[in-house]
Order: structure tokens, then sequence, then C-alpha cells
């Protein structure tokens, strides 16, 4: 297996700890378990797997879950040319092949069969099967296989199964708090901490609008947009409502009133 390397290198992804996220993704690599992730809109999931797929130097396969996403998208399927027909490996399958991280995103998004091929993976077995090709693949000690979905958005009919969900090692992420979150808006947005700590402090106000029919709340990654536009020299108000108040609701009402909040941190 690969060496954990402590020092951070110039082309590591920006990634601020919460909590032992990284022990408990490292234990579970090293004991070749799965881990799920939970967590809201914007929270740093898919920047977590990034950061640790470059500290543990593996390749990273990731994969945008959709409705339509099947298990020969995941696997790979046999493709017609000028040449004749070919195999071509699908994403999980070249991760399996390379020792690497395949890490599934919004996985409850996906179509159920995909289960079928993700639960050999996911328990001691350790394997993939190509029904198509006729192989079965051992995953190396240094395959990963990461999930994550946002609970919020769960409903009967998307959910993910018990006899799924407790072949992983879970881990569930929040919102940072407060200082992270303005360290984490200062150094992706590219701006002072002043100007950090004033988004931050609307997010936290927003977040606390429950009055409202709000689906989510302010994720950092629109507080980091909003603080890039403002640092940029964009009105802080028309950055607000571009890249805040828009974004979280459709409803006209709903929007003045977040905007009303704006114009007490930003009038």
């Amino acid at each position: 297996m690969n060496a954990i390397s402590t020092a951070p290198r110039p082309d590591e992804p920006f990634y601020q700890p919460q909590d032992n996220e990284q022990a408990m993704f490292e234990q579970a690599w090293h004991h070749g378990m799965p881990v799920l992730i939970k967590g809201p809109t914007g929270c740093g999931k898919t920047r977590f797997v990034q950061y640790m797929a470059h500290r543990l130097k593996l390749p990273l396969y990731t994969v945008a879950c959709h409705d339509d996403l099947s298990a020969a998208d995941l696997v790979g399927r046999h493709l017609i040319g000028a040449q004749g027909t070919w195999w071509q490996d699908g994403p999980l399958t070249r991760a399996v092949r390379e020792g690497g991280i395949c890490y599934l995103d919004e996985v409850v998004e996906a179509r159920q069969d995909t289960a079928v091929v993700l639960h050999p993976l996911a328990d001691d077995r350790r394997q993939l099967y190509l029904e198509r090709t006729g192989e079965v693949l051992q995953a190396p000690p240094s395959f990963m296989l990461v999930v994550s979905y946002n609970p919020g958005y769960q409903n009967l009919l998307k959910g993910m199964k018990p006899s799924t969900r407790q072949r992983f090692v879970a881990m569930r992420f929040g919102y940072p708090a407060i200082a992270d979150e303005e360290r984490i808006v200062a150094r992706e947005a590219g701006v002072d901490m002043a100007l950090a700590a004033q988004v931050v402090r609307l997010g936290q106000a927003l977040r606390r609008l429950d009055q409202h029919d709000l689906e989510e709340v302010a994720s950092t990654r629109l507080l980091i947009f909003t603080a890039r536009m403002i640092g940029a020299g964009m009105d802080p108000r028309q950055a607000c409502l571009g890249c805040l108040a828009e974004p979280l609701s459709d409803d006209p009402q709903t929007v003045a009133a977040l905007m009303d909040v704006v114009d007490v941190h930003f009038g």
C-alpha cells in the first residue's frame, strides 16, 4: 500500500479538516472498507475525497450519478467501430484495475441495478463481476469505493437500502464551524479575512431562516462564490442576489425575504 504523505504539496487540493474524518478515511482504506459520506449540498464532500485521494497518491475516478446511470455505465460495455467490436472499461472497472478510488457522487440517484454491481465490491469479497466478458476482477488492496448522498433529498423511492448502507463505514458531514468556514471562504475566494467573516455571518443568518420553505440553506460553496464576486469588485448586494438569494429559491417573495437579510449585512 502507498504510504500516506503528511507534508502538504503545492498541488494538494485545499481542505480544512473538521473532525477526525481524515483518520477515519485512512483507517477504512487501510482495512479495505468502503466509505459512505452523508451531508448537505456544498459542504465539502467531493473536495474531501479529492484531498484524500491526493494524500494517498491514488488515481480518482469520480462519477456524478443520475437517474439514467446504469450498471453498464459503471462497469463498461462493448462498442462497435470500423475495426470490429471491443470492450471499453467503465470508471468503476478502471478504478479496480488500477487500484484507485472510485467515488460515486449522489449514489442514490443511480438506477437500482447498480447495487448488484456494488455489493460484491463493498463486502469482504471485494470483487467486480463483468457479466458481459465473464471476468471476475479481484480488487487490489489499494482500491477503495466511496459513495456520497444528501440525506435531505431522500424519499421512499430514492433511498439507500439498509442492505447496501450497512456495507459501508459512514461519515456525516455538515457545514464547517464559523472560524473554519471563514478560513475556507478566504482561501477559496482569494479575499481577506474581514470580507470572508462578513460573508460567513450572512450565511449563518440565512441558515437560520427556518420559516421560509427552502429546500437547501446557503452552502459553503455559495458563500465562496459570493465572496469571490465581491472581492472582484461587484456590488455586494448584486453579488448576494446572484450567488445566494436566486440559487436558493425560485419564489420571488422568498428571494425578497432573503435580500432583506442581505441588506442587514451589506446595506
